[in-house]
């Protein structure tokens, strides 16, 4: 998909940028709502506006109502603090189409732009992807784990870590770009905590966890071979 990233954080647009582009999205990014609303007016073929809420020049809620009165039939996916049910109300009744809660994990927003793609396409029959690797098979749509036939009980970190692996098959993806994935953005954790899930991940995948190798001084790959 063609994406606009309204974001004025460096550090989470640099990253969730990082990750959509991985996921062969087109990525474009405006750190505040004036220029969100240019690039959203020039941009051909844009389906999803990811828009933060909280913008230094104007809030995320007056951008949605000014692409909404503009006539831009675009997908709005808000990011936001803000939990109440109210919050929600008032996002959704400027244009808003679903929300998610900061702080979040990357699959969070993965599946929301899987689940606005499919309204934006009704008649398409999508398939949920699955992962595969060896006697390892990841059903996103099920989040369902299953080695050699057997369904394998897996913590919401763990299926996460095996979803960044199983997506990057004989590539080594750094502690860092690990925790991008599996953690939400706000939460403040070491890479240490890699180590340990991983360390969890391998046990509970039984003789396939032996897939799951051990890059000295960098991070970790999932064997392809």
């Amino acid at each position: 998909m063609h994406l606009l990233l309204v974001e004025d954080d460096d550090r989470l647009a640099r990253a969730l940028t990082r990750l959509l582009e991985e996921d062969r999205h087109i990525v474009e990014h405006a750190p505040d709502g004036r220029t969100g609303l240019e690039l959203a007016s020039a941009i051909s073929g844009l389906d999803v506006v990811i828009l933060d809420l909280g913008l230094p020049d104007m809030s995320g809620l007056e951008v949605a109502r000014r692409l909404r009165e503009d006539g831009i039939d675009v997908s709005i996916l808000m990011l936001t603090a803000r939990d109440t049910v109210n919050d929600r109300v008032i996002g959704l009744d400027a244009g808003a189409d679903d929300y998610v809660v900061k702080p979040f994990a990357y699959q969070e927003v993965s599946a929301r732009l899987r689940a606005l793609a499919r309204r934006a396409e009704p008649g398409l029959r999508r398939v949920a992807p699955r992962l595969e690797a060896g006697p390892i098979v990841l059903d996103e749509a099920a989040r369902r784990v299953t080695v050699d036939g057997k369904t394998v009980d897996l913590s919401p970190r763990e299926f996460s870590l095996l979803e960044a692996l199983l997506r990057h098959v004989g590539q080594t993806l750094t502690r860092d770009q690990l925790l991008d994935h599996a953690w939400p953005f706000s939460v403040a954790v070491t890479p240490n905590a890699v180590d340990a899930y991983i360390h969890y991940l391998r046990s509970k995948l039984g003789d396939a966890g032996s897939r799951i190798e051990t890059v000295r001084g960098v991070g970790y790959r999932l064997a392809d071979g």
